[in-house]
């Protein structure tokens, strides 16, 4: 009796093909592996979540900012309220570029090639910023592109050991073949989950990066102008 209960019980959870019942009946290698894409999945919503609300808050700042400088006010009140402790990425570039300005102009160093020292005082900035900024997309870039590739392994190895219990029971029926065949691809589903959110999310955050970059080295030309020729109007 106890041995007609447990063949039944086996039956039934052959037949199991709910998702859950899927990772259940998976080999350990399939379960690993649908365990890391799922772990993967969760990292990248994520890092999207915060490169999201990142971009958001540095074009806040840099709107704000943008409105006090060109408002006409002085410059190093500027820099003493957000230059010197920078809390943003334009902030820092204006910090940046004002400390040699302010070297200058005090004497400490010669005033000739103060632009030049200023612009790549900015650039220096820049680059330390937008590093800042990308920081994870490499993350975003791998899981997109490997993704489906770890799914595809976790498939071929449920496919294998799929194969190998048919030939063991040798029986071709469907309702024995259809359960191994669910749970190997049910990996390469969970990659594809893992992938798709990934690279879409890669190419939007990186272009509002590099729209963003923009931005920086848009406002560090025009500073660099106004510099320069205060600097001309001093010499």
């Amino acid at each position: 009796m106890g041995d007609s209960v447990t063949a039944s019980n086996l039956g039934q959870m052959a037949h199991d093909l709910s998702l859950w019942g899927l990772f259940l009946q998976a080999d350990w290698v399939v379960k690993a592996v649908m365990l890391g894409l799922l772990v993967a999945s969760v990292w990248v919503w994520a890092v999207v979540f915060e490169k999201v609300t990142s971009l958001r808050r540095v074009n806040r700042a840099a709107d704000a900012f943008e409105d006090r400088f060109w408002s006409g006010g002085s410059l190093e009140a500027l820099h003493q309220a957000e230059g010197e402790r920078p809390t943003h990425p334009i902030a820092a570039v204006f910090g940046a570029a004002m400390r040699e300005w302010e070297r200058s102009v005090g004497g400490e160093i010669a005033t000739v090639g103060m632009q030049q020292r200023a612009e790549r005082a900015m650039t220096v900035a820049i680059q330390r910023e937008m590093d800042r900024l990308e920081r994870w997309m490499v993350f975003l870039a791998s899981v997109g592109s490997v993704g489906p590739f770890v799914g595809l392994f976790g498939t071929v190895w449920g496919i294998m050991n799929s194969f190998s219990a048919i030939a063991g029971m040798q029986n071709t029926n469907l309702a024995v073949v259809a359960p191994g065949i669910a749970e190997a691809l049910f990996a390469t589903a969970i990659g594809l989950v893992a992938a798709i959110p990934a690279v879409l999310a890669y190419n939007k955050i990186t272009t509002d990066l590099a729209r963003f970059a923009a931005r920086l080295e848009g406002f560090a030309a025009e500073f660099g102008a106004i510099l320069s020729r205060q600097a001309e109007e001093r010499g």
